[in-house]
Parts: C-alpha cells; structure tokens; sequence
C-alpha cells in the first residue's frame, strides 16, 4: 500500500513538473516569438522594396508560425508527441475547416490585400462600412483610424467582398462646387468673381483645366458648376476656403444666392 502511495505520489509529482515546463515553455516561447518576429521585420523594413503594409503582415505570420512552434514544443513536453497532435487534426480537418471557415477566409483576402496592393497604410479609405485611415494590415484583419481617432478593426473578408475607394490612390484630386445665383445677376460678372478666388488661391492647381460654366436653369438659380484640380492632401482645404470665399465676395458685390422659399397668397373672400 505504501509503495502504491509513492508510486501515484511520484507520478503526481513528475506530471506536475512536465505541466510547470511546458507553461514556462509556452510564456517565455511566446515572448521570445514576439521579439523574433519584430526583429526580422526590422531587418526586412530596411529593405526599401518593401512597403509598410506588406512588412506589418509578415510579422504577422513569422509570429504565429513561431507561436505554433512553441505550442508543439510544450505539448511534446507534456508527453503530446507533434506527430501524433497534426495526425488528430489532420483526421479533423473537415470539422476544423468548418470552424475556422470565418478566419480562413479573412486569411485568404488578406493574402489578396497585401498581394493586389489596393491601398497602403496612410491611404484613406472607405471599405467594409467603414471609411477612415489605414494604420495596419493584419493576418485576419485591418485597422482603421477613422477622423474622430476611432480605432475600428475590420474582418479582410469584408473588405474584399465589396467595393473598396481609396482616396489616396493618385496625387491630385478634383474638387467640384454647384453654385447658384439669382435670375436677376450679371453672369459675366459672376464668372469673372469665381475666376479671381480660383486665381487666389494658390493651392488650385493652374496648370490643370479650370471650369466655370452654367450647368442648368434651375427652378430659383441659375447654377455654375466650378471644377478645379489640387493636390489630394489639399482637397478639404481648398474647396471649404473656394465656398468661404465665394460667399464673402458675393455679399460684397451684391451678388444673391437664392435659396428655396415659398409665396403664400391670402385672398378675402366677400360673401
């Protein structure tokens, strides 16, 4: 009876040892696959060939493949042999795949992301619902940084299945401005005011078409359409200062904006 004792006693004993390994095995294996991982990317991010966004999702993967690593490590340490642990999930793939259907397939667009290149980081981008400024491109998902400073992570798969709009994409941008003026008003000089602010303005690009034309008679205005072309960093700047300014200067030279109103007629009947 006592040998069974100490017999059961060392088993406790040694099994308890190999599960203190194996969770030491598994923390400091982790720490140790984070810092591989951010040291390889430091040498890869010296390379110039290589962007920001595809260096981001490298790390991603030496990380986890460094994670699974220590995870068959720790699991051997336990007794698990590797071999015996990818024969199990190899005979569950079906059931795995099944589970992991969502994660797969955001792996998959984000394979697409890095590969197609829509957008980098520092793009502003409207994809997946969501529209503000790429920060990462992760394995499984990608963070934006919306203009309020939300951090909003967004599945890659949602970012695939639909459109995507990346406003960085070229370097200059066209802003368009509808502007109406009443009936009564002098075209001519409304068109030479809208030319002096473009011409002001020294951030409009003037080496790129200008217009300034009537688009339609409208049921109050008359309305021009004011196309000008900038650089893309420059397109809020520009058309808030053109609206800005073509208010101020049509106030000053009396020049009405008319604005939809309504004539309500009484009529006294007499009896």
């Amino acid at each position: 009876m006592g040998n069974s004792v100490e017999t059961v006693s060392d088993i406790i004993g040694l099994y308890s040892l190999n599960v203190a390994m194996a969770i030491v095995i598994f923390v400091v294996g982790k720490w140790l696959a984070k810092k591989v991982a951010n040291l390889l990317t430091t040498m890869i991010r010296k390379n110039p060939k290589f962007d920001e966004t595809l260096i981001n999702f490298f790390d991603d993967i030496i990380y986890y493949v460094l994670v699974v690593v220590v995870v068959l490590t720790a699991l051997e340490q336990l007794g698990v042999e590797s071999t015996s642990f990818l024969a199990i999930l190899g005979a569950a793939g079906l059931a795995v795949g099944l589970a992991l259907k969502d994660s797969l397939s955001n792996f998959a667009s984000g394979v697409m992301i890095i590969f197609f290149k829509p957008f980098k980081i520092g793009d502003f981008v409207s994809a997946g619902g969501v529209s503000g400024t790429i920060t990462e491109v992760h394995l499984f998902n990608t963070e934006f940084t919306t203009p309020d400073n939300q951090r909003v992570l967004v599945p890659n798969g949602a970012i695939t299945a639909g459109s995507i709009t990346n406003v960085n994409a070229h370097p200059k941008r066209r802003v368009d401005l509808l502007i109406g003026v009443g009936y009564g008003d002098n075209l001519k000089i409304v068109k030479d005011l809208i030319t002096k602010i473009i011409e002001s303005n020294d951030k409009v690009l003037k080496d790129e078409a200008i217009t300034i034309a009537v688009s339609e008679l409208g049921d109050s205005s008359v309305n021009f359409v004011v196309r000008v072309w900038v650089n893309t960093p420059d397109f809020w700047a520009v058309k808030w200062a053109l609206i800005e300014d073509i208010k101020n200067t049509f106030d000053k030279e009396g020049i009405s904006i008319p604005f939809p109103q309504r004539d309500v007629h009484i009529i006294n009947e007499k009896n």
